[in-house]
């Protein structure tokens, strides 16, 4: 949606209408807010009520109704005002309402609001069973206005959501990869976090779509596939490298509480594959750079007798106009010094416009793509298509 002008912008419960189209909240972040001819608290409230959208329809209830809570409370001047003050002309691709509970959930996490963390089931509570969270709202408003300067400094760093689940895709995708020819793998990722589905091929997908890996894995990607399984072909990751802007350390205390507080409080699977992901990161090693993905696809050459696979996940959105050619010109680079023998891949996960997020797979030499199949954005389940 960048670079358009957004002429009209209204919610429609599930689903923004922005510029005549119908827009999914869950790729809110991919819809840039200048232009709307609104007064800064209000826009950056609609975009809360858009962001509240989205974390019900991935499944955090919770989530949605504080950030219902905090859009009005923002409009009324209440705590969240003074919080979000100075970024209420964040680009929207900076999802600052993330960037804020991000930082509320890291001092629950911490021990440092005790009164909301009875609330967070991540930190031994439960969720209330009142409808809209009244209680819950009560606490984090009172953190909002007691710890408010705390959590103001995560408002200045890139939500890290290294979301594990996206791994189903990765790993569906290197099969398809390996069925092609049948070489190791030398794995590159941008905007790879802390670098944690760089160790994909250490989890273990279970399911009757077919299966992958180890039983006795930390991380269990549970039906993680659904439709035709990806073909039957032998993964064998022999590098495994990847940049980002800040990369996380997912070997430190420090490292692991920002990962974690980025991990939706009520969504308890996903905490637990995160903390399955730092067990194998200690016994997996991966080379993460702090690095642009234009340096990190600069530093990048194709090897004889192996693919090269470059792979990003819900990375796109937050990019720039001119990024994104960098990006595309950096994959142009690679393909066109592939050969039979220097295999090149470009897979990725990414929203789509029409809702949900592609698995899209372009193998050189020649240039072949195809679209695998299709999951939501924390990546399960990836439904395959019979036709890939």
């Amino acid at each position: 949606m960048t670079g358009r002008t957004l002429a009209t912008c209204r919610r429609t419960g599930p689903v923004a209408r922005i510029g005549g189209g119908l827009v999914p909240p869950a790729i809110v972040a991919a819809v840039e807010p200048s232009g709307l001819n609104q007064t800064a608290e209000v826009r950056t409230a609609r975009l809360l009520h858009w962001q509240a959208d989205a974390c019900r329809e991935l499944g955090s209830p919770l989530y949605g109704d504080l950030l219902t809570h905090a859009a009005d409370d923002l409009i009324a001047g209440g705590p969240t005002a003074e919080v979000l003050r100075g970024h209420l002309n964040d680009r929207l691709p900076s999802v600052l309402a993330l960037r804020l509970l991000g930082g509320v959930h890291a001092l629950a996490l911490a021990g440092q609001a005790p009164e909301l963390a009875v609330f967070y089931p991540s930190c031994g509570g439960h969720v209330e069973s009142e409808p809209g969270s009244p209680r819950a709202w009560a606490a984090l408003r009172r953190t909002l206005a007691d710890q408010g300067e705390s959590i103001r400094g995560w408002l200045d760093h890139p939500p890290q959501t290294n979301e594990v689940g996206r791994a189903a895709a990765l790993l569906g995708g290197l099969r398809h990869i390996a069925a092609v020819e049948g070489l190791p793998i030398r794995l590159v990722e941008v905007g790879a976090s802390a670098g944690l589905n760089l160790r994909a091929d250490h989890f273990y997908v279970p399911g009757p779509a077919g299966s992958y890996g180890d039983p006795d894995s930390p991380v269990v990607l549970s039906d993680g596939w659904q439709g035709d399984p990806p073909p039957e072909a032998s993964i064998k990751v022999v590098e495994r490298t990847g940049g980002d802007l800040a990369p996380v350390n997912p070997l430190t205390a420090d490292g692991r509480l920002r990962l974690t507080a980025y991990v939706w409080p009520d969504q308890i699977e996903r905490l637990s594959r995160l903390r399955g992901a730092f067990a194998v990161a200690e016994r997996v090693p991966a080379e993460l750079r702090a690095e642009s993905a234009s340096v990190t696809l600069a530093r990048t050459q194709l090897v004889p007798g192996t693919w090269t696979v470059l792979w990003h996940s819900i990375f796109r959105q937050y990019l720039s106009e001119m990024q994104r050619t960098e990006l595309a010109d950096g994959v142009a680079a690679l393909a066109a010094s592939a050969n039979s023998s220097a295999r090149f891949a470009y897979l990725y996960l990414e929203q789509s416009r029409a809702g949900g997020c592609p698995v899209t797979l372009t193998t050189w030499p020649g240039g072949h793509l195809r679209v695998l199949g299709t999951a939501p954005a924390h990546g399960l389940p990836v439904r395959w298509r019979t036709d890939a």
